[in-house]
């Protein structure tokens, strides 16, 4: 019997950043091992509540905002899980598993990491400043701090102007 491959969870989001991350992993982890990878591909979607956009302040109209955020958020996720499943594709990296769960990215993240057993977290990087980043967060550095893995943060290059 051949040997269990370990868990690669590569985090996504709908941006640029998320995308060039996962392109980049599967160049360096997967398209060159013809179905061989030394791992077992998980690509993982992490779909915003309503109230997390909305907040906790509810008005008048509140009922129609979320249900239309619950709608536009849907239709997010799955471009994004569409996007991903196209991004394999195109790369001949067929043997994956593409999943949405509903949260906040860095839990959802974390808490797959455990639940999976992965051995390596792959996300992508803005490139936030350090007053952006302590502003709106950062998924890629709480990921870093507390993932029970190996977290391999991929920036992409700045482009030359």
């Amino acid at each position: 019997m051949g040997e269990e491959k370990s868990v690669m969870v590569v985090g996504i989001e709908d941006n640029q950043h998320s995308f060039y991350a996962l392109e980049w992993t599967l160049d360096h982890f997967f398209t060159n091992y013809n179905s061989n990878s030394p791992f077992k591909l998980v690509i993982l979607h992490a779909k915003p509540t309503p109230a997390s956009i909305i907040g906790l302040a509810a008005g008048p109209g509140s009922v129609e905002a979320f249900s239309a955020i619950e709608s536009n958020l849907k239709k997010i996720a799955a471009r994004v899980v569409e996007k991903a499943m196209e991004i394999c594709k195109a790369k001949s990296v067929n043997d994956v598993v593409v999943e949405m769960v509903e949260g906040d990215a860095r839990h959802v993240l974390c808490e797959a990491v455990e639940k999976l057993h992965a051995s390596v977290l792959v996300v992508g990087c803005h490139g936030y400043g350090v007053i952006k980043r302590t502003v709106l967060g950062s998924v890629s550095d709480y990921c870093a701090h507390h993932a029970h893995c190996s977290v391999m943060i991929v920036k992409k290059p700045k482009t030359k102007t």
